[in-house]
């Protein structure tokens, strides 16, 4: 199901949105992850609009909003601060806010600056706290180079192919690929409609994917400066001081069980990657292991709680999409989570 698309300019971006839900209700934003748009929420929205009046934007660079480069040495910031202007703009001063994948890495970076607007935070397969790729163990320690393997390096090339072919059918095949279990059922409607989302990521200097440097240790790549993998990068888009936030909203973690995206053995990590022997050359797992995302947000999870804050978790049977492929369940339980 389609829903109409509103535009508002701030001093920072002139940002597409939908608007949609209970007038007055309880106040929820929705924030979209990598290669999408705030389509992908779409499910939801007749779930929870008799409860919620919610707002959904597209992120620079995503969906329908203006195209502007992006500095990955901000982290999710450049992010998180076009959503807060664009909430202060429409008036919004509390709320939930929920984000999805590279979405939750930037309502994290939000909670930081901005603890004293949310009423709750939900993280939908998020990134790691640590950021996507370059770290190991729980705690997240860095790999050496700082940024190695992460940033603008960390894409997947037949996705930018198909971005910069306006390739529909790809997009559509990599669904069930990827984002989706393989077994979940997709109408055509929506296959078509996730597919344009995602087609409308802006590829070019700053923006998707990000640029990279060359090091001289595998996997040869490290973190550049521009473009939106940049963000994640664990040089710049470690999230993990949320822990030490004063003001600390209960937080509301999805994960899906089978997500190949975010987890402890991502297929989008070169760690994960070198050890199934997909790429060559990996100088094995005491040098270069794979990231454990999921065991990451835990870990910082448990800390945020030890230092004052609560958590839930929820773990669904789904893949990254997991809150989309079982929405009742995940429904069910957002609406416990905010008591609506």
């Amino acid at each position: 199901m389609k829903y109409e698309k509103k535009y508002l300019t701030t001093d920072r971006l002139n940002t597409a949105y939908i608007h949609t839900g209970k007038p007055g209700g309880e106040k929820l934003v929705l924030v979209h992850g990598n290669v999408s748009d705030s389509a992908f929420f779409s499910a939801l929205f007749p779930l929870l609009g008799n409860d919620f009046e919610i707002i959904a934007p597209d992120l620079r660079c995503f969906g329908d909003s203006e195209a502007k480069v992006i500095d990955g040495t901000r982290g999710y910031r450049d992010y998180s601060d076009d959503v807060h202007a664009l909430l202060k703009a429409l008036g919004w001063e509390k709320f939930y806010l929920a984000g999805w994948s590279m979405g939750g890495g930037v309502v994290m970076q939000y909670a930081i600056d901005h603890p004293e607007e949310l009423k709750g935070l939900v993280l939908l397969n998020p990134s790691s706290p640590y950021g996507f790729g370059g770290t190991y163990g729980e705690d997240g320690k860095m790999l050496e180079p700082a940024g190695l393997g992460t940033g603008g390096a960390c894409q997947n090339p037949n996705t930018v192919a198909a971005l910069v072919n306006q390739d529909k059918e790809a997009m559509k095949a990599s669904l069930n690929a990827s984002i989706f279990a393989p077994d979940f059922f997709i109408s055509d409607e929506d296959r078509e409609m996730y597919a344009e989302g995602m087609l409308k990521t802006k590829v070019g200097d700053g923006m998707y994917p990000g640029d990279f440097i060359q090091v001289g240790v595998w996997p040869m790549v490290a973190a550049g400066t521009k473009g939106v993998n940049n963000t994640m990068s664990a040089t710049y888009g470690n999230v993990s001081g949320i822990v030490d936030i004063a003001d600390k909203p209960p937080i509301l973690w999805v994960h899906g069980a089978r997500d190949l995206i975010v987890s402890d053995t991502s297929y989008g990590d070169f760690g994960t990657l070198g050890k199934a022997g997909m790429l060559p050359g990996w100088p094995g797992e005491d040098v270069y292991p794979p990231q454990p995302m999921v065991s990451q947000t835990r870990y910082v999870l448990k800390k945020y709680q030890e230092a004052g804050g609560k958590f839930t978790e929820l773990l669904q049977a789904g893949a990254h999409g997991c809150f989309i492929e079982d929405a009742d369940e995940f429904v069910k339980a957002l609406k416990e989570f905010t008591g609506v």
